[in-house]
């Protein structure tokens, strides 16, 4: 479980403020999704051709980092269909009890959604297969010698599986989904739309510079401009400011300490850290995590990514290294030495 950096603002992971917020403004149907547009044209398609022959549709396991619309994607396929959705998580499967409860009270071509499904127990991974492949579930009554296997059959439905961390899926469970999407970052004209959609139903008035300005802030992440967006409205209405401008922008983001590149202090830490104790790398995360006060997998899982994108960090095996433009950024000279490589 990646835990909430201290500020928690350009985290993209959930926290509790969040939920009502989300559900106020995630769309309710394909056609007010924005971004993903590849995604979008394939899903529209599978998900009519399943209407079309009035079946479920496949199972369907969407990755990507934290953020992104992969919730938002699997209530937008259960309203398309036209289905009820059932929502939870892998770490709340315990047991394989916990899971067959939830299978036996599904309904007809309904979506079960299950997020973080890569932290599923391996032997509740076991009673999904066969669920996932014949609608069927298979259930060991007593012990020893005694025991004896009852199977239950399952109205057919739809899986959706989230995860932030694809790789830490088995082969049999990966293999058993017969939809594959990624999730990328959405570009900045993107994210405007998204920031412009969300000021209208929360009824703020930004102007263009201004929806621009949280866009560049908001690391390629809906969840993230949506918060930035809150944070901003709380300071112009404190300043009592009518229209949220460039500068209302830049002003209340920078008394957050989130820079134009949408850095937090986090996330400068851990480059003048590898740039400046390090001399640029290589080095590795657990010593950045200690050297900023922070646990490896926050370093790894919310700073890391981004500084990633932006081109200011490389993963090598020998560890995390420094790259010219992020010299640049800090106002550091580069000086490319033997042993780190060829980072330009």
């Amino acid at each position: 479980m990646v835990k909430k950096n201290k500020d928690g603002i350009l985290n993209p992971i959930v926290v509790g403020e969040d939920f009502e917020f989300d559900s106020t403004l995630r769309p309710k149907a394909l056609s007010e999704y924005i971004g993903q547009e590849r995604l979008k044209e394939n899903l529209k398609i599978f998900i009519e051709a399943a209407k079309q022959r009035k079946e479920p549709l496949e199972h369907l396991l969407f990755y990507g980092p934290p953020g992104l619309g992969k919730t938002t994607m699997a209530n937008i396929i259960a309203c398309e269909m036209g289905v009820p959705i059932r929502t939870t998580s892998g770490p709340l499967i315990e047991r394989a009890g916990d899971l067959a409860a939830i299978l036996t009270n599904l309904e007809e071509r309904s979506v079960l959604f299950i997020d973080e499904i890569h932290r599923l127990p391996r032997i509740v991974e076991e009673v999904l297969y066969p669920a996932m492949e014949d609608c069927r579930l298979d259930i060991i009554i007593g012990k020893g010698p005694s025991a004896r296997t009852i199977t239950i059959d399952l109205p057919k439905f739809t899986l959706v599986g989230a995860t932030t961390r694809a790789g830490l899926l088995t082969g049999p469970l990966r293999d058993r989904f017969g939809i594959t999407f990624r999730m990328d970052y959405y570009p900045p004209e993107d994210l405007a739309k998204i920031i412009k959609r969300s000021a209208r139903i929360m009824k703020i008035h930004v102007d263009g510079g201004g929806v621009s300005e949280i866009a560049g802030r908001s690391r390629g992440t809906p969840r993230v401009a949506n918060r930035l967006l809150k944070r901003v409205r709380d300071y112009a209405q404190v300043k009592n400011v009518k229209v949220i401008s460039k500068d209302v922008v830049d002003y209340s983001l920078s008394m957050l300490e989130i820079d134009y590149k949408g850095l937090d202090v986090l996330d400068r830490k851990v480059m003048q850290v590898v740039i400046d104790q390090y001399g640029g790398g290589p080095v590795g995360i657990e010593s950045i995590a200690v050297a900023v006060g922070e646990e490896a997998d926050t370093v790894e899982d919310v700073c890391e990514p981004f500084l990633i994108q932006l081109g200011f960090m490389i993963r090598t095996p020998q560890g995390r290294k420094a790259t010219a433009a992020a010299y640049k950024h800090f106002g550091k000279e580069f000086r490319n030495r033997p042993d780190q490589g060829k980072l330009l």
